[in-house]
């Protein structure tokens, strides 16, 4: 039984499948010879790379370096009495 109705259903796909493919065909034949269109080129656009001039790097002054020494030296310090507190 279940053999002959996957039968039936293959050769019922079949048959809706070549109505399909003939009306198709038939719709293609009243629409006569296809023309085709003729491909127009776009011109490319070339862009003009504008020149970055570079930025020179700043020489820090003693004092801002002296700043920047304090500020490293001060966290590194803190860092470490958080530490020693558990040991006392």
């Amino acid at each position: 039984m279940l053999k002959a109705r996957r039968k039936n259903q293959k050769t019922q796909k079949l048959l809706k499948g070549a109505v399909k493919e003939a009306k198709r065909l038939e719709k293609q034949a009243l629409k006569g010879p296809v023309v085709k269109k003729e491909k127009v080129k776009k011109e490319k656009i070339v862009k003009e790379k504008v020149k970055t001039e570079k930025v020179k790097k700043v020489k820090l002054t003693k004092e801002e370096l002296g700043r920047q020494d304090a500020k490293n030296k001060a966290g590194a310090v803190a860092g470490k009495k958080g530490g020693s507190k558990k040991g006392e």
